[in-house]
């Protein structure tokens, strides 16, 4: 079992890195904004589930990978980027189109892609194995454990995002306001992307 201690810094590196703006956020309060908090729950799931994912393949070996190859974190980098770019385009169509369909929600797999894509997850994700592993207990345990609480911390973090997102825009219903949340949405998506890029 890991130390009380070591579970405390582990809950003072991952709050404020999840709960800090940054492109997965970003997306998440947009998503709530214009799908609100039901419609977004696929790419909630699965962006959690990838964050999961990341954390068992980084805990269990993958970050020495990485830190013997930096051409990997570079290409993460630009698919990213132009992963961001994609989102803010989507950002861009109107919720309610005149020819009276709904705009496709985020689904699980842009959970996932978003997620996989995020720069900035996977060097949280990595800092946080290389800071609060202990060589001297065993691998799998500690990298469940750390895993799961890093996975209630982003549940926690994620969903006060998508909330303020749906609550602060679902009073918009007209399309003139709708199209100016739209373009406000993709012009943050731009700007994260653009700090990615060249971060």
């Amino acid at each position: 079992m890991i130390a009380i201690e070591t579970w405390l810094l582990l809950l003072g590196f991952a709050v404020p890195v999840v709960i800090s703006p940054g492109p997965g956020n970003t997306v998440l309060a947009a998503a709530g904004a214009k799908f609100g908090l039901r419609g977004t729950f696929p790419f909630w799931l699965g962006f959690e589930l990838a964050n999961l994912f990341w954390c068992l393949v980084y805990g269990l070996g993958l970050s020495e990978l990485v830190r013997q190859h930096p051409l990997l974190s570079e290409i993460m980098k630009w698919a990213g980027t132009a992963y961001i770019l994609y989102l803010a385009y989507g950002f861009l169509q109107p919720a309610q189109p005149s020819d009276g369909k709904q705009a496709r929600p985020l689904t699980v797999a842009d959970g996932i892609v978003s997620v996989s894509l995020n720069l900035k997850i996977h060097s949280m994700i990595l800092v946080m194995f290389s800071q609060f592993m202990n060589p001297a207990m065993p691998l799998f345990d500690q990298v469940l454990q750390i895993s799961s609480v890093f996975m209630l911390v982003c549940v926690a973090c994620h969903f006060p995002w998508i909330y303020a997102g749906q609550l602060i825009f679902s009073r918009i219903r007209t399309a003139r306001a709708m199209r100016l949340q739209g373009y406000l949405f993709a012009a943050c998506m731009v700007l994260v992307a653009l700090f990615v890029a060249f971060s």
